[in-house]
Order: C-alpha cells, then sequence, then structure tokens
C-alpha cells in the first residue's frame, strides 16, 4: 500500500529547533522525526513513499532522495501551507488505490497494523487510530463526536467547546474518496481546508468509517517539550509488539 505523508509545515511553534530546518528533520532520540515516521510505514507494508514537503524542501529531498531503506519515494510541493486537506490534494495525482497517510510530525508506538488490518478486512472509505485526551487538550485535535451506540456522528477539528475528548491521531487508510471529500472541503475560520471536514463530509454522505482505538502511545511534536517528552519515552524503551499484518486479499 502506498504511504503519504505529510511533511510541508514550518513548525512555527517548535522554534528556535526549526529555524534552519523543516518541522519533519527535527530530531528525536538522535533521528529526524521523518525517519521515524518511515521506519514505521515500512513495518506496516508500505511500497512507497509519497512525500508532501514545502518548507525548506531541498533539505528533505537532498537528505533522502528517491528512496529510504529500498523504498521509493516520490515528492510532491504544497506551495502555500492552506491545510492537511489541501496537503492531501497534492498527492492525488500519484495515489492509484487505498493508501496510508501519517503526519510527519507523529511520533507512534502503537497498534497502526490494526489499522491496516481493518481496511483490508471493509475497506473503509476511512479508518484511523482515536485516543481520549484531556479535555482540556481536546481543542488540540480533530474531536469526534459519537452518538448513544458509540457511531461516529460528526467530526469537527479544534472545535472551541469539544462534544468529547475523543480525538483522531496522526495515521489513517483512506480510499481515493477522501479526494473527492477534500475538493469540496470549504475554507474553516482558520483559512485552512481541515481535514476532520473532509472526514465529516464521507460521513454525512454515508460512507464507512472506522475507529480504532489506539494501543500504545503517539506524541504529536508541536512543541520543543512535546519533543523531550518523545525522547523520554523511546529512551526508557516504550514499545509495544506490532499487530500480526494480513495478507492482501
Amino acid at each position: 500500500m502506498q504511504a503519504v505523508v505529510l511533511a510541508a509545515g514550518k513548525g512555527t511553534r517548535l522554534r528556535p529547533l526549526t529555524e534552519d530546518k523543516p518541522k519533519v528533520l527535527v530530531e528525536v532520540d538522535g533521528k529526524p522525526l521523518i525517519e521515524d515516521v518511515f521506519d514505521n510505514l515500512l513495518e506496516v507494508g508500505a511500497t512507497e513513499f509519497i512525500v508532501v514537503v514545502g518548507y525548506q524542501k531541498e533539505q528533505i529531498i537532498e537528505r533522502y532522495g528517491d528512496e529510504y531503506e529500498g523504498v521509493p519515494i516520490t515528492y510532491t510541493h504544497q506551495r502555500e501551507q492552506l491545510g492537511l486537506a489541501h496537503a492531501i490534494l497534492q498527492a492525488e495525482p500519484h495515489v492509484d488505490d487505498d493508501f496510508m497517510l501519517m503526519l510527519g510530525d507523529n511520533v507512534f508506538r502503537a497498534n497502526l497494523g490494526d489499522v491496516i488490518n481493518r481496511q483490508r478486512e471493509e475497506r473503509a472509505d476511512a479508518a484511523f487510530l482515536v485516543e481520549e485526551v484531556p479535555y482540556e487538550e481536546a481543542s488540540r485535535y480533530g474531536v469526534l463526536d459519537t452518538n448513544e451506540y458509540g457511531e461516529i456522528v460528526e467530526v469537527m477539528e479544534k472545535p472551541d467547546d469539544p462534544p468529547s475528548n475523543l480525538v483522531m491521531t496522526g495515521f489513517y487508510t483512506f480510499t481515493p474518496a477522501i479526494f473527492h471529500a477534500c475538493h469540496l472541503v470549504q475554507p474553516s475560520d482558520r483559512g485552512e481546508y481541515e481535514l476532520p471536514d473532509a472526514i465529516d463530509l464521507l460521513i454525512q454522505s454515508g460512507r464507512t468509517i472506522d475507529a480504532i482505538r489506539m494501543d500504545g502511545w503517539r506524541i504529536d511534536v508541536g512543541y520543543p517539550e512535546d519533543r523531550d517528552r518523545a525522547e523520554e519515552r523511546l529512551e526508557d524503551g516504550d514499545e509495544i509488539d506490532a499487530p500480526e499484518l494480513q495478507a492482501d486479499s
């Protein structure tokens, strides 16, 4: 399965760590964030990396060239950082079928393989890991609203008053239906094209959406203190056993 990696951000909140490099080249435990992402994706069967680059893209391209650990890399340029849905559309010409998506600034030690297996079982139009966070932190993320049966009825990006503390993490699988939804998304109040809005369009149109509870941990490296927390967990050897992947049908 192809894997799209979003790596275009400036990382202004990570300064001074990003004063001379793009966000995904900030090192955590001696390894750039994007390499940790690549390694995670290799473990779940990535056959090609499609890397969406932007800010200081030359540093990423010069460092990794056209392959990583034998897996080819295709680069596509997001000229303006206009949100995750906009970033995904830059990968559309290079995607052939169902694909994985990972944010380039997330450190995962979690059950990513469960998402891949669910995609292969049901071919959901969107499947992703979710986790519970403290309510005061939920407004940093895409938040899920569920009904009394636990079904997802709405997804909201960074709401001021979150309806729950259940949030999307930075790992997804999609069918190409997500591209149509991203094309329909309107700019948010922040002036960006938000991925949760695209997923919400899939939900409202009756598409199959699967949320899988995260087993393990992840850290969204948005601030220098997040980088420090990730390093502490990695240095402690805080790993989980990867789920066994099912064969492609």
